[in-house]
């Protein structure tokens, strides 16, 4: 009996497809476990009935994995990335290299994708694979149960877990059995990023995880690579209470005029979001909601924007945006973190910030009081614990924060926004003249590298 294990992270768009594909396997009497690390789609509730377990375990491949072995009934497991298939005859394959004496092993692979150069990626990935006894995860390792133990497991690291099982493998069990029989592995990842750059990259990381760099340092520099798809736009927000929103404003016009600035602006706020969107310079809008998303207007947004409401979590404003971008940095993923405040913020100014996290780690769109109204990345930083909220110096923090971690940042150019009575005359008279804000310069000329 095979234990098929299936590490999944916001696979919605093939999980159903991949899990379809084993559905042959499972009439055979072999099992599947899916493995979610926290999926923020639909991931689990399309595996679930195509799966003989759907369970939730600490994100990381590493970890995911163990949580499936640990629960697998089989004989035998078999380690699928969530874009992979295997062949049709894999368990008469597996059962056969068993039974000649290997404890572990894995197959050829095929790369599924556009690019001319994938066929020869996969060919040397075959060919080092067999001079080396270095198996991958798209090449679907498969190990007994009790060499698997004899391992330990997959070591918990955040990269190169396969790697580094194959090298314990091949002390504790022996060579890989190196099926001819090829799994096909999407080749998303090279087409996302070109196929040259995806080569050196991994090869990079290879030596550098042999001659002993961290696999920590590694990761991050994995994660660090140009996003594969549009920025997630996340837009902080806070329920519009009379008395809870731009309390500094309403001291000076008053609770109920306060209030109704702030409907205006976070309108604004998300009107620009959805043009944004409809020219293609962000993907998804989230509303992130302080206390949470049950007022009633946050959900007439919604529908008028097409924003998917989440609930701000963590102790603070710093651990809350912290989370809200390390959700959007997942999987090749970059985050935009806006307020509903930036009177001059428009859709040119999150194109440049889309367009700067192509080449910096992070951007921040200074304002005018000493602080910032937009920061985006595209991997998790530590940019925001102890840092001097709501003071004239948080952008000056953040500057050297940033410095200090050897981060590349980009910043645009100033903005402004809304605390006081003279920024709200400053917004009407504005908008009195005009009903857009005035057309920022090219985007060219407005990221300065620093």
């Amino acid at each position: 009996m095979l234990s098929v294990i299936v590490p999944t992270l916001d696979e919605a768009t093939v999980i159903a497809a991949s899990l379809d594909a084993l559905a042959p396997l499972r009439a055979q009497g072999h099992e599947v476990i899916v493995v979610d690390g926290g999926s923020r789609d639909a991931t689990a509730a399309i595996a679930r009935p195509r799966a003989d377990a759907v369970i939730d375990a600490p994100r990381g491949r590493a970890a995911q994995m163990n949580a499936g072995a640990a629960l697998a009934r089989g004989d035998a497991l078999v380690f699928l990335h969530a874009d992979t298939r295997l062949p049709p005859d894999a368990p008469g394959a597996i059962a056969a290299a068993l039974a000649r004496g290997a404890r572990w092993g894995r197959f050829d692979v095929t790369l599924d994708g556009h690019s001319r150069l994938l066929p020869l990626v996969a060919t040397a990935m075959n060919v080092r694979s067999r001079a080396t006894g270095i198996a991958t995860g798209d090449q679907a390792m498969f190990v007994a149960r009790d060499a698997f133990a004899a391992a330990g497991g997959f070591a918990p690291l955040p990269l190169m877990e396969d790697i580094a099982l194959s090298a314990r493998l091949n002390a504790v069990a022996g060579p890989p059995a190196t099926l001819r029989q090829r799994v096909v592995t999407s080749g998303r990842r090279w087409d996302a990023h070109g196929a040259l750059r995806t080569i050196a990259s991994m090869w990079r990381l290879r030596f550098d995880y042999w001659r002993g760099v961290a696999p920590a340092r590694l990761a991050a520099r994995y994660r660090s690579s140009p996003p594969s798809r549009a920025p997630t736009l996340i837009v902080f927000a806070r329920a519009p209470v009379a008395g809870r929103v731009k309390t500094r404003l309403a001291a000076s016009i008053g609770v109920d005029a306060a209030l109704a600035a702030y409907r205006e602006l976070a309108e604004r706020t998300l009107a620009v979001a959805a043009g944004a969107r409809a020219a293609g310079i962000v993907g998804e809008i989230q509303l992130w909601c302080d206390p949470d998303t049950s007022h009633p207007a946050l959900d007439a947004w919604r529908e008028r924007y097409g924003a998917a409401l989440r609930t701000q979590r963590g102790a603070d404003l710093g651990a809350r945006m912290r989370n809200a971008l390390a959700d959007a940095v997942q999987d090749d993923g970059a985050g935009i973190v806006v307020g509903t405040d930036c009177a001059s913020l428009d859709v040119a100014t999150l194109a440049d910030a889309a367009a700067a996290l192509l080449a910096h780690d992070a951007v921040l769109a200074p304002a005018e009081d000493g602080g910032y109204v937009l920061v985006g990345v595209r991997r998790d930083l530590d940019l925001f614990s102890d840092m001097p909220w709501s003071t004239p110096g948080l952008l000056r923090a953040t500057r050297a924060r940033l410095a200090a971690l050897g981060t590349r940042a980009a910043e645009l150019p100033m903005q402004w926004d809304i605390d006081t009575a003279a920024d709200w005359a400053r917004y009407r008279a504005l908008s009195a003249r005009t009903p857009q804000m005035p057309s920022p310069a090219p985007a060219s000329a407005r990221v300065a590298q620093r």
